[in-house]
């Protein structure tokens, strides 16, 4: 079973695709496919430093994520820009990994994390959608923690993507994750229950 996990920024995604795998799944994970398909060397690296210049470059070839990040969350046509570049080669990658986990395990969970799963169309390759949920006033304090934010800069970020509230009215699934661990470790047991994969 492929089943899609997405959820707003700093909505605690990572914190349940981990629950999933302690217990058993597979992951997919499209923010790591995004870092490697940025490496240095690659394709993907080229056209973005051929977009946005070869300031996006960190004297070592790495990509500046932090200078770039500034200027997609100012602009959403250079947003879209990176997307046209970056989003293929993602979306192939992890497809091909899918499909390799299938062949793999065929009864295993595979959870596919996403978090642009439906700006990216996505949810039609998956049987299902988990949507990781906190209300806005708690993403917004958390993303202002976690990546020391101005409230400006961090309101930009998350009106950059598909709201929380219209994410949850889509899932199959939803997990509220503003409790404590168990609270949201007990919701990611009752999912497999429910599936009868526990």
């Amino acid at each position: 079973m492929n089943i899609g996990l997405t959820g707003g920024i700093a909505s605690g995604k990572s914190t349940v695709s981990q629950l999933f795998v302690h217990y058993g799944a597979r992951l997919v994970d499209a923010d790591r496919i995004a870092r490697e398909v940025v490496l240095p060397g690659s394709a993907v690296l080229e056209q973005i430093a051929e977009r946005f210049g070869s300031e996006m470059l960190l004297p070592d070839g790495t990509l500046d994520r932090k200078r770039l990040g500034q200027v997609i969350f100012q602009d959403p046509v250079e947003r879209r820009a990176l997307e046209q570049i970056t989003h293929p080669t993602i979306r192939k990658q992890m497809i091909s990994q899918m499909q390799q986990y299938e062949l793999e395990e065929p009864k295993r969970l595979v959870v596919v994390d996403v978090p642009l799963l439906y700006e990216s169309g996505l949810d039609e390759l998956l049987q299902e959608v988990v949507v990781v949920y906190v209300p806005p006033a708690v993403q917004l304090e958390r993303l202002k923690q976690r990546d020391q934010l101005t409230d400006e800069e961090a309101h930009k970020r998350i009106h950059a993507q598909m709201s929380l509230e219209e994410k949850r009215e889509r899932a199959d699934w939803i997990i509220y994750n503003d409790k404590d661990r168990t609270e949201t470790e007990r919701q990611v047991r009752l999912f497999l229950q429910e599936k009868g994969l526990l």
